[in-house]
């Protein structure tokens, strides 16, 4: 105890003699008698934001060019090109602003910098000034705020009466992904029917839900047509992020999303053009959504409009999945849902004529 309060004391003077010291260089700056060496320093340290400038400004030219081509990867859909425009627009607007700002900046912080005999102007106000630094940006930002909107409505607006419906829900910590089957109506989910054989959580006693199919973590597209994405989150924040599609919409829990594109080169055709056998389109979640996050990738392959059909006339309906009819049964049973009856007869019914969600493209129609 009597060591803390030795330290206290200690502290408490040396605190005592620096406010005592404060306050004799403020009663000298009053009085007119203090004087402060500036030296070499002040030179120094406006030398030094010139080259900070030149140097700082050149490293990050390189970077940028250096890493262009991975930050901008070739364009795969017709919307992505005007997006691309707009983006670049924006890019060069605000660029000009930055490197203006941060040359007038550095440059002042050289060409005023302290000396002796030097006082600084004081500048009330101009209106001339204030009216053109006020009138400018306020047009500029304005307008492209309004392409913005323009092209934000047009890609999440309706799309194409004959848009492939493709609907995707992220959970951690992976996508699911669902088509309508040959009805082309996607049928109705919920949550409380989620379990281990029906992540989606439809409810089969939705004779809509009976043909509609899903995909391991791949998600197929035609070439040339119109895709129309429809996003779900089963728990946290996501986002389907698709750069080669210039495609990015978040995935919300209880509010459905959507987002409609038209992929212009398949798959092979990208691989040709990047020289790159291996390449795959992705579609991966750039929000932070939880310790798995980096798992959160599905593989998105686009065929060719012929292709596409006959990959989806072998995709299997739910109706063909005896685990989740079974446990559909069961759950709906003890959560009071559906009507396990003519449920089954309608799926024996699928199961026997053996029909397929096969349609072609020019049928399907957008939900």
């Amino acid at each position: 105890m009597t060591a803390l309060t030795i330290l206290l004391v200690l502290v408490l003077l040396l605190v005592v003699f620096g406010l005592l010291f404060r306050l004799q260089i403020l009663t000298s700056i009053f009085s007119g008698t203090y004087v402060r060496e500036i030296g070499m320093s002040n030179r120094i340290n406006a030398v030094l934001m010139l080259v900070f400038m030149v140097v700082g400004g050149a490293a990050f030219f390189w970077s940028f060019s250096e890493n262009f081509n991975k930050m901008n990867p070739p364009i795969a859909s017709i919307h992505g090109h005007a997006m691309e425009r707009m983006f670049w627009t924006t890019m060069t607007v605000i660029g000009i602003a930055f490197v203006l700002t941060q040359v007038i900046l550095f440059v002042y912080s050289y060409k005023y910098q302290h000396k002796e005999g030097r006082r600084a102007y004081f500048f009330a106000h101009n209106n001339t000034i204030e009216v053109v630094w006020t009138i400018i940006p306020a047009i500029v930002m304005a307008s492209l705020i309004f392409a913005g909107w323009k092209a934000w409505t047009r890609i999440t607006g309706p799309a194409p009466k004959d848009a492939v419906v493709v609907e995707v829900m992220g959970k951690q910590f992976n996508w699911l992904v669902r088509y309508p089957g040959r009805d082309m109506k996607l049928g109705v989910v919920n949550y409380r029917l989620i379990d281990a054989s029906n992540d989606f959580g439809f409810d089969l006693s939705d004779k809509a839900a009976l043909d509609d199919f899903t995909t391991n973590g791949e998600i197929h597209v035609p070439k040339g047509h119109p895709v129309l994405i429809k996003i779900r989150s089963r728990d946290v924040l996501h986002a389907v992020y698709m750069p080669h599609f210039r495609v990015q919409m978040y995935a919300v829990p209880g509010m459905p999303t959507r987002f409609w594109f038209t992929p212009t080169m398949t798959t092979d055709e990208m691989r040709a053009h990047l020289g790159n056998p291996k390449f795959d389109y992705e579609l991966a979640c750039n929000q932070i959504c939880g310790a798995s996050h980096f798992a959160m990738k599905a593989k998105v392959i686009v065929d060719e409009p012929d292709d596409y059909q006959a990959w989806y006339a072998k995709q299997k309906p739910n109706s063909a999945n005896t685990d989740m009819m079974a446990s559909y049964k069961e759950t709906s049973k003890s959560a009071g849902l559906g009507k396990g009856g003519s449920l089954g007869a309608k799926a024996a019914a699928i199961e026997e004529t053996g029909e397929t969600p096969a349609t072609p493209l020019s049928a399907q129609t957008a939900m």
